[in-house]
């Protein structure tokens, strides 16, 4: 019976990783699918992992009619697997759940519970109250301190932000610096060194 799952976890979790290792072997196993993604590090139409492996995927915007595309590409009892699924509408992810339900596919969702605000993505928000299965990732993410990390802090500038848009991409300086805007990254924290807004010991 197929099934609509969500499987999440902090930045550097393995997400996408596993997202093209579940592609890889469906489609080897002969099954049709389709690979979605959003807002990849690595540019639009992309999945790409820490580990170094990139995969072209459809890219899903605000404005994608996903019941469409998946009725153009997906057969009947085919499969999708959805990358940073954060970052899908709520009416998008009500489109993979019948996909699942009316069409026998089965959808494999991959993603970050919360924001750097510590709220849920209005996205993985619906999949939480939606999915079959909810699968935490099982790989261990820790803060500096050693603890189990639990939360995405966003750093301007190397300082802890609470305010701004909700997506915006890490890494987006180029080094020397000024010139291209401010250096935006993200560090996972435990709970109480979110609150603290403490990154840790500077690192020479």
């Amino acid at each position: 019976m197929a099934e609509l799952r969500f499987s999440y976890g902090v930045m550097s979790a393995g997400k996408s990783t596993l997202a093209l290792q579940v592609e890889h072997t469906w489609a080897a196993a002969g099954r049709t699918g389709l690979l979605l993604t959003s807002h990849d590090r690595g540019g639009a139409g992309t999945v790409t992992s820490r580990l170094g492996l990139k995969r072209d995927a459809a890219e899903v915007g605000p404005a994608t009619d996903l019941d469409r595309l998946l009725d153009e590409a997906v057969p009947d009892g085919g499969f999708v697997v959805a990358d940073e699924v954060q970052f899908y509408a709520p009416a998008q992810v009500e489109a993979l759940a019948r996909c699942v339900d009316e069409r026998g596919v089965d959808v494999s969702c991959f993603g970050l519970l919360t924001d750097f605000t510590s709220g849920l993505f209005p996205g993985a928000a619906r999949l939480v109250e939606l999915a079959d299965v909810l699968v935490p990732l099982p790989l261990p993410v820790l803060c500096w301190c050693g603890r189990p990390a639990r939360l995405n802090a966003r750093l301007v500038d190397g300082e802890v932000v609470r305010e701004g848009e909700t997506v915006v991409l890490g890494d987006t300086s180029a080094p020397g610096g000024a010139l291209f805007g401010p250096e935006v990254r993200y560090q996972v924290l435990c709970r109480r060194h979110w609150f603290a807004r403490d990154t840790g010991p500077a690192r020479a």
